[in-house]
């Protein structure tokens, strides 16, 4: 398979493929399994929490459909800091946002073979890690459309299971679900049993910690929008969809299991939120079929993750903060050696999991586990530069804009900052430990990348705009980024 030196990665992405992979993008795997524990630690006052961070994540995504639109490119806001900030930032973000994804393809890898094994316990839960990533980093070699066609049918599974559970579930509630008898259901699960806050407000920050991450994947939208037919179009609709996704999805399903059953109800931790909410309605085999809707999930992230890593590998590889290698395609489009590195790093991860679990691979999680964050922080610094670029140099393509600009980009850049603050003082769930962790890897990286800025390492020729870091200026011609 011939590979040649160009911008090359192909409109392979339909519009249908883009609308599901924005829409499953802000459902994880982390929302159906992590979300009892969040439940036990603030109680039905977990809905703040979410609130909380899903408004965070909505005016994140305002500020970073800003810019995408503007100039949508594969690199996303690592090329926008890079064009906002100085090279050392977009390189350094870039960088940080690919550990992020390589360790996550370990965790999912690892979490979805513990399911099959269970299924099919001959298969040894290792061999169930390697199939599912061999056979995913199958499915992006061939082509971005086989990325997009295999996303669009687990992310459609994600969202007609998640939505079939709320209005089930919200039926139950409110009583008029015919064939059920669910004598724990009701609106009173909401203050009957400790109140709304039975832990105390401070909970509620606490619970942010909790489910922060499980929003993560929402911007992996405008990554492959350089991949799409209308990447624009398909931007703008991500961006302004983002509300009523964060709101049905994650606002609404933790709505029903806390209304369904009593927030401290035993079962909840033993079984898992959805899964103790489904049985609650008395629905047959209620474990398997949200095993089967995790599994799905777990397989989604896992296709998302090596196609978000690998891109933004390549792009990394056009700026020349990367290997030029990683920045060559296929005939197809395809970003063969971006995607190989990073499933190379997958497996090892893996390999650290089973053999070293509770020391280098509790190390590369809990290092990786802030940089969530550090992106949210950078889409803020970068918009508040790339507003006053695009008005000055292409002020029509402002088509979106982000609400109340500067403050609210202030506002939200202070909450992010809090919320990195108030983790350092957990130490019951790992917040310290994992913020002091990260801030050693970014601080790492940021060394790096400024003394390869120093030093000095020449110029980098970007041909057209499709998965480029230069703000589009209308002109085909080639643009010369220089580095200094």
């Amino acid at each position: 398979m011939a590979s040649q030196p160009t911008t090359g990665l192909q409109a392979g992405l339909k519009n249908r493929h883009l609308s599901m992979i924005a829409i499953g993008g802000v459902i994880g795997a982390g929302l159906f399994v992590g979300s009892s524990s969040g439940i036990a630690t603030a109680g039905p006052g977990i809905l703040l929490s979410y609130a909380l961070v899903g408004t965070l994540v909505v005016l994140v995504m305002r500020m970073l459909g800003e810019m995408s639109v503007a100039n949508p490119t594969t690199g996303s806001f690592s090329a926008h800091a890079d064009r906002a900030l100085g090279r050392w930032a977009g390189f350094s973000i870039g960088w940080l946002y690919w550990f992020f994804w390589v360790v996550v393809l370990a965790v999912e890898a690892t979490a979805g073979a513990t399911i099959l094994e269970g299924w099919i316990p001959a298969v040894p839960q290792w061999a169930w890690a390697l199939i599912v990533m061999v056979v995913l980093t199958a499915t992006n070699l061939i082509s971005v459309g086989s990325y997009g066609e295999f996303e669009f049918w687990f992310a459609g599974i994600k969202v007609v299971a998640i939505s079939a559970f709320v209005i089930i579930g919200g039926l139950a509630v409110f009583g008029v679900l015919p064939g059920v008898d669910s004598d724990k259901a009701g609106l009173g699960n909401l203050t009957d049993h400790g109140g709304f806050l039975p832990n105390g407000p401070g909970a509620i920050l606490t619970g942010v910690l909790l489910v922060v991450f499980s929003f993560m994947g929402s911007e992996i939208a405008t990554l492959a929008a350089g991949e799409s037919e209308d990447p624009q179009r398909a931007v703008t609709k991500s961006t302004n969809s983002i509300i009523w996704r964060v709101g049905v999805f994650y606002l609404g399903s933790i709505f029903v299991v806390v209304t369904l059953l009593p927030w401290n109800d035993p079962s909840i931790k033993k079984d898992g939120s959805y899964v103790a909410a489904l049985d609650s309605l008395g629905i047959a085999h209620a474990g398997q079929i949200m095993n089967f809707i995790v599994l799905t999930s777990v397989l989604s992230c896992l296709n998302s993750g090596l196609y978000t890593a690998s891109r933004m590998a390549f792009s990394l590889g056009q700026r020349r903060d990367a290997p030029k290698a990683f920045a060559r395609t296929t005939s197809r489009g395809v970003p063969l050696t971006a995607i190989v590195a990073s499933v190379v790093f997958g497996f090892v991860a893996v390999f650290f999991n089973y053999k070293f679990p509770d020391s280098v691979f509790l190390f590369l999680v809990n290092s990786s586990g802030a940089v969530a964050l550090f992106v949210w922080l950078v889409i803020c610094f970068s918009q508040l530069r790339m507003r006053k670029i695009i008005e000055r140099e292409s002020p029509e393509k402002l088509v979106v804009r982000m609400w109340l600009y500067p403050y609210l980009t202030w506002a939200t850049a202070a909450l992010i900052v809090f919320v990195l603050g108030y983790m350092l003082t957990d130490t019951e769930h790992d917040g310290r430990e994992t913020v002091l962790l990260s801030l050693l890897v970014a601080a790492v990286v940021v060394v790096i990348a400024v003394v390869r800025q120093r030093t000095g390492r020449g110029s980098v020729v970007i041909s057209g705009n499709r998965g480029t870091g230069a703000v589009d200026d209308g002109d085909d011609v080639n643009d010369v980024v220089k580095v200094s």
